[in-house]
C-alpha cells in the first residue's frame, strides 16, 4: 500500500518531454522493479521536492554603538531643532 495514499486523490495527466536515454532507462527500471513508470516518476519528483534545502537563517545585523541619542526623536521641538528648523 502507498504510503501517501491520501496524496492520490487526484491525478493529472500531463505530457512530459524526456531524453531517449532517460525514457530507456526509466523502462528498464519500472519492468526490474514491476512498477509503472508512472510510479517511478511520480517517486522521483516526491524526493526531489522533499529534499529541497530548507531556508537559511540569515545572520544577525551588525550592531553599532552611537554614543547615546542626540535628540529625543518622541519631542518634535528638539527633533525640529536637531534637523536645523526644517
Amino acid at each position: 500500500m502507498d504510503s501517501h495514499i491520501g496524496d492520490m486523490v487526484s491525478h493529472m495527466k500531463t505530457t512530459l518531454v524526456i531524453s531517449d536515454a532517460v525514457m530507456a532507462r526509466l523502462r528498464r527500471e519500472a519492468a526490474r522493479q514491476g512498477r509503472t513508470m508512472s510510479e517511478l516518476v511520480e517517486t522521483a519528483l516526491r524526493l526531489l521536492l522533499a529534499s529541497r534545502p530548507r531556508p537559511t537563517e540569515l545572520p544577525p545585523l551588525p550592531a553599532f554603538r552611537s554614543g547615546g541619542h542626540l535628540v529625543d526623536v518622541a519631542d518634535r521641538d528638539a527633533l525640529d531643532h536637531a534637523m536645523g528648523g526644517r
